[in-house]
This record gives C-alpha cells, structure tokens and sequence, in this order.
C-alpha cells in the first residue's frame, strides 16, 4: 500500500518475517511510507529519522534486513516499485500494465516526472482545466523530464506539443514514453531551453525549480502566444512570491495559484 511518496529526506527499505499479522498497522504509527505485504514477507519504506533496532523493536521481531531504497522523481519520491494512480481524470500506469488505452503509461526511468510528485500533479490539473476549455491547441513543455506532462495534454485534446529539455537522457526517456503511448507522432522534442526554438504557443507549461523559472521568465514569456496561458510549477511555497513578482512584470496576469505539499503552481495569462 502507497501511503506517502513525497518525503524531503531518504529513506530505506526493510524487509522481515511477521508471523503475527499485525505489522501493517504499527508501521504505518512508526511513519513507513510504503508498506507491501505477501503471505507473511513484508517490505516497507521507513524515514531514517528511524532506525532498523527501532523498528525491530516495535514489531517485536529480532531483527528487519535493511538495505538502500530507490527514490523516483530524482529521489524526491519514494515508494517501493511503480504502481497506477489517477490525476484528475488522467490514470497513469506503468509501462506493461494491462490498462486503459486511454491510461499513460510510462517506463520506470531516472527523468523527473512519474506524476507522483505534487509539482506534477498541480500542473497536469491546471492543464485539465485549461485544455477543457479550448482543447485543440499547440502546446510547448518546458523541462519535460520524462515527458509526462506532454503526454497529458494530448490525452486532454491537445492538436501537438514540443517538449524541450537540456538533459539528454530525459529526451531519450521522454521519446520512449511517447513511443509507448502510440503519441510519437504528436510530440516534437527538442534539446534546449525556450530560446533554442521559436514561434508562440497558446499554452505553455514548465515544471523546473524556482531560480531557472525567474531567471528565464523573458524567454519563456517570449514563448507565450496572444492572451496564452503559462503553467509554472515546481515552486516552494516560500518563494512563490518572487515567482509571481518576475513574470507580473513582465505582463502576465495572475489567474490562479494552486499549492499541495509545500509546493505551488502557477497559472498566468498572457495580458496582450
């Protein structure tokens, strides 16, 4: 069971014999953020603010094997293999599930972006409301890590989407991705930021870090087309307001914010 992915420290995995059939519960008071259990073999997740004689110790068993977890979203999402989960009226799935055809599917790589992560989750959910509204448009996805947000929009309506990143690897993911949803022939990827490509686009969404959004908010804003909408995530709450700050400045006009976990996201309009 998946009970919390997002975690600002690293955890490790345990993994230990319950004979008692009682474990689920006391793991999750000791604060596991994932726990599976098979038979009698149980597997969790466990904070390092707690250690593996406390835990022991707790579920009254002479020892737990403890060994390195595996963090997704660049270790900023921790869990203990990938699994289905729904994003507003989106389910995404693992690569090889038997899903949907509507479902994303997305293979289990390093690229940022499994949809777990709450930067994700709020833009694909502004991209649900603002693609509701006017579907059939061109959309430009900054930093597409594995592409999962440009694979949204198009599930949403969207005509085509270029997704832009600097990191190699990404675009070798994002292109698999794309590959294995059968949109491949939607999505044009390139390597670069926004001033490595040109022309406007009526939505344009980027999920990066506070500092690489303020410092290119003129090229991105360049980007935007006549009274276009600007998706900004992966912004800590605390410095949301610099965020706002830099692109009011530069024209756009505030429509929403949407925060969850400490994070916010950002939905502007262009104001020509």
């Amino acid at each position: 069971m998946f009970i919390c992915g997002y975690h600002s420290a690293v955890p490790y995995r345990i993994e230990f014999v319950d004979r008692s059939g009682g474990a689920f519960d006391r793991l999750v008071e000791l604060g596991a953020l994932d726990v599976e259990i098979e038979g009698s073999r149980v597997v969790a997740l466990i904070p390092d603010s707690t250690t593996p004689e406390a835990i022991a110790s707790a579920l009254g068993v002479a020892r737990v094997a403890a060994s390195a977890a595996v963090g997704r979203d660049e270790g900023s999402v921790w869990l203990l293999r990938p699994r289905a989960f729904q994003v507003g009226r989106l389910r995404i799935v693992p690569a090889g599930t038997d899903a949907d055809p509507a479902a994303i599917k997305l293979i289990d790589a390093a690229a940022f972006g499994t949809g777990l992560h709450p930067t994700t989750a709020l833009s694909i959910e502004a991209l649900v409301d603002i693609l509701q509204r006017d579907p059939d448009v061109n959309v430009l996805d900054v930093g597409t890590g594995s592409g999962v947000l440009a694979l949204a929009a198009l599930r949403l309506g969207a005509r085509e989407v270029v997704a832009i990143d600097i990191d190699e690897d990404a675009l070798r993911v994002a292109a698999e991705n794309a590959r294995l949803n059968a949109l491949d022939d939607r999505v044009r990827l390139a390597h670069g930021g926004p001033d490595s490509i040109s022309g406007t686009f009526p939505v344009v969404v980027a999920n990066i870090l506070a500092a690489p959004l303020i410092e290119m908010a003129p090229a991105l804003v360049r980007r935007v087309g006549h009274h276009g909408f600007l998706v900004l995530s992966g912004i800590p709450e605390s410095v949301i307001g610099n965020v706002d700050r830099a692109y009011r400045h530069i024209g756009m006009r505030h429509v929403e914010t949407r925060a969850r976990g400490g994070w916010v996201a950002l939905v502007l309009q262009a104001s020509w």
